[in-house]
């Protein structure tokens, strides 16, 4: 009978303690449903006219429904949401060439939803510019788009925004992991067995080391909060005084591809359980926030550490952060002096909207979890990309500057 108890007991334990390394729940004031929505999975193909024009969407980032022959040197392409409802980011990306050179028109036909993002270019799919706005012509109705395109043999990408699909960033991880101070890992599948990779940054032991979370492409069309990202993480990694300083004090865990299946899907703003990840921080319906979320409360919860600080890149039509009114216990007052360091060092007043806990989003869930700093870090979809480079960078520095030397 002892030995029934015992058993019992020591079951008990480990159940309860494999429970602690999950996160917890949290019923926000505005809840959203996140169970899995069904989804238009557009086809790949390749489009062929008799007119010796040709257009396809057969790459990982493409968002091409259909493309049609109008008349004379006019085509439309429909470019088409994963589902509805969803915001209005409209993203398309596809390539188009002809046999002979010709100048066409391309038609987006968005529906009834409206035009967001100034076309790119690109003759590789590595090197992008802005279509000249002449070349750009908004219907009457403002909701569709009329481009015209100079083509030739050679494949001409058009695209919403740069394409950044999951091939790209993990060139980059890979890239990175060159570093000394940074691991790079798999910490799980998302729902179509993509990996969701982690970069691990730290100078020596773990052990109780404060830890600051970054996440990055929820969304995937928001590849301008993915550069800003990027530059953050580079100043992160410099060989200098204050970085190397800061890797030796905290761990940094940065998630850069949180939405792998919607970005190489060419998704508007959904994963491939047809869900707005950023909505899915309370229940965690959705594979790709559980297995984030568990990781990192296990993560810190086996190390004896705190999550002090939440930074989630995304875009929006301008650049602006996101903040919450509520105090949390760690870094009660770093929201202010960080964003005061940052327009002292870019000469510009940072745009911050706060409000009070409403939704499941990821900030809002930095703050229930771990009673920490969360916020939102937006740039806007045609800020420039070098200004895109110097506010990462800016950035990173005045964190490394508050929590090195101002502490909380």
């Amino acid at each position: 009978m002892k030995q029934l108890i015992y058993l019992f007991t020591i079951s008990l334990l480990l159940f309860s303690s494999c429970r602690s390394y999950q996160a917890k729940t949290y019923d926000f004031p505005k809840p959203v449903d996140t169970t899995d929505k069904p989804i238009e999975v557009q086809t790949k193909k390749q489009y062929s006219f008799p007119q010796g024009v040709y257009a396809d969407n057969l790459f990982d980032g493409a968002r091409l429904n259909n493309f049609k022959f109008m008349d004379d040197n006019k085509f439309q392409a429909t470019i088409s949401p994963e589902n509805f409802p969803i915001n209005n980011s409209a993203y398309y990306a596809f390539r188009v060439w002809s046999d002979a050179p010709k100048t066409i028109q391309v038609e987006l036909n968005y529906s009834k939803h409206g035009h967001r993002y100034p076309p790119k270019i690109s003759r590789d799919g590595e090197n992008w510019e802005a279509l000249d706005s002449t070349l750009i012509q908004l219907a009457a109705d403002s909701v569709n788009v009329f481009l015209t395109l100079d083509v030739n043999s050679d494949k001409l990408w058009v695209a919403a925004q740069e394409i950044q699909n999951t091939t790209h960033v993990k060139q980059w991880c890979e890239e990175k992991s060159q570093h000394a101070n940074v691991l790079l890992s798999s910490i799980g599948k998302s729902k179509m067995g993509k990996d969701l990779w982690l970069l691990d940054i730290h100078d020596g032991d773990v052990r109780k080391k404060d830890v600051i979370v970054i996440m990055s492409r929820q969304h995937p069309p928001e590849v301008t909060g993915y550069f800003a990202m990027q530059a953050f993480l580079d100043e992160i990694l410099k060989d200098q005084p204050l970085s190397n300083a800061f890797r030796k004090k905290y761990r940094v865990l940065v998630f850069p591809l949180m939405n792998p299946d919607g970005v190489d899907m060419g998704h508007w703003r959904h994963n491939a359980g047809g869900v707005d990840p950023n909505r899915d921080w309370a229940y965690y319906h959705q594979p790709e926030n559980r297995q984030i979320a568990n990781f990192i409360v296990k993560t810190v919860k086996q190390n004896k550490s705190d999550v002090i600080l939440g930074l989630d890149f995304h875009s929006t039509y301008w650049d602006v952060y996101y903040t919450m009114r509520e105090i949390p216990k760690h870094l009660p007052h770093f929201k202010d002096y960080w964003l005061g360091g940052i327009n002292q060092s870019l000469g510009e007043e940072p745009n911050e909207k706060d409000s009070n806990l409403g939704g499941p989003v990821s900030k809002n869930w930095i703050y229930t979890q771990f009673d920490a700093v969360g916020i939102t870090y937006e740039i806007g979809d045609s800020t420039p990309r070098e200004f895109i480079k110097e506010k990462g960078k800016v950035s990173a520095t005045e964190m490394m500057q508050l929590l090195i030397f101002k502490g909380e």
